[in-house]
């Protein structure tokens, strides 16, 4: 059958063997069979009219959130905010069969959830994902088994902390080397300061580039670096903030600026200045204050109103903040911020704690700045 890509028409109508542009992406797509989804039984038409959910079989570069319309009359409806994965473990298949499979398992279930993250350790070469909480790891790795057939050694669910920096700093960083014949020189001036982020991205100018959590400014002027040279330094950049600076986790919400440097007409070359990017941005990150961010959860527990006090001093023993509490239908409700480091086995924890009648609901908040001694343990267990 294909992969089925399902979707909604909120205007028009879609015909079989049609083009479709997809205006996330810019590129056009043919649409091959539509379905319309009945259960597990599918229901092959010609055409699907304005209101109707279907699916297209075969669409090769849409995704989950991308918008497709008439190329003739382009339009780009308001995305999906898809929340940062925030609990990740290591996965390694069990024998080189399994290796290949679980590559393509992984690719398939990333594009099936924009929450799915899958990246390699550059250190070790293990592969890491990360979900939004146990569970969903634990439904990933299921169905790789179940749908994919592979068989792998998962690890310990791990917070997905992240770093950032507090304040502007500068650097340059100089790469230079010459072992006989041609040589290696990259040379890179740049600043570095927190993202301003009540600045919109459609009122930036025309020479600064705004990704997720990351700004590259070109502020270089009368050639001091070539164009071809500014490309590979902000690559050397990125794969800096990957690497960290505090602990090994990814640096997150930093702008930065190249605003001057220099090269040599022969030995200059772009892992030249890769590398001096990756160079001068390592050392002004140090000197920006940098941070160690944890994600913090949104949590609603539901008890009855005996088990209230032991639920709320558990609550302040895991850093939690409660922000309200209520009545609902003869229960007891309690809403708090609390690192997700702290509500591992809490499910357990709450049942022992309740007789077994107490729940809770859980969701991704934002990443906040973690206290020096907590990050500290953090650290030192990164060593």
């Amino acid at each position: 059958m294909g992969q089925l890509t399902y979707f909604r028409i909120y205007s028009g109508k879609l015909k079989s063997g049609s083009y479709i542009y997809n205006s996330s992406v810019g590129e056009r797509e043919r649409v091959g069979r539509i379905v319309r989804m009945h259960a597990n039984h599918r229901e092959e038409v010609e055409e699907v009219y304005s209101g109707e959910i279907a699916a297209i079989v075969g669409l090769k570069n849409t995704k989950t959130g991308h918008t497709l319309c008439d190329e003739e009359q382009p339009i780009i409806l308001e995305g999906i905010d898809f929340p940062e994965p925030v609990v990740s473990l290591r996965i390694e298949p069990k024998t080189k069969a399994d290796q290949e499979k679980m590559g393509l398992a992984m690719r398939r279930l990333a594009d099936e959830d924009p929450t799915f993250k899958i990246k390699t350790d550059p250190e070790t070469m293990e592969t890491i994902i990360s979900g939004m909480g146990e569970l969903h790891l634990e439904i990933i790795v299921d169905r790789m088994k179940r749908e994919f057939g592979v068989e792998a050694n998962v690890g310990n669910p791990q917070v997905a902390y992240k770093e950032t920096i507090t304040m502007s700093a500068e650097a340059e960083g100089k790469y230079i080397k010459q072992s006989g014949g041609r040589g290696q020189y990259g040379h890179v001036r740049i600043r570095i300061k927190p993202i301003d982020k009540n600045v919109d991205k459609a009122d930036l100018p025309k020479n600064v580039k705004r990704y997720d959590n990351f700004e590259f400014t070109n502020s270089i002027k009368g050639g001091a670096i070539p164009q071809e040279f500014i490309a590979p330094t902000e690559k050397g950049i990125i794969e800096a903030m990957e690497r960290g600076i505090v602990a090994g986790f990814e640096v997150v919400d930093v702008a930065v600026e190249l605003y001057d440097g220099s090269f040599h007409d022969v030995d200059s070359s772009e892992m030249a200045f890769k590398m001096a990017g990756s160079m001068a941005f390592q050392d002004a990150a140090k000197r920006a204050k940098p941070v160690l961010l944890e994600p913090i959860m949104k949590v609603e527990v539901i008890v009855p109103e005996k088990f209230m006090g032991d639920v709320t001093g558990q609550m302040s023993s895991k850093r939690g903040q409660i922000e309200a509490m209520e009545d609902r239908f003869g229960l007891k409700v309690v809403r708090a911020k609390v690192p997700l480091a702290e509500m591992f086995g809490y499910v357990t924890t709450l049942r022992s704690m309740t007789e077994g009648r107490g729940t809770f609901t859980m969701e991704f908040s934002e990443y906040a700045i973690i206290p020096n001694s907590v990050a500290q343990v953090i650290i030192d267990g990164r060593k």
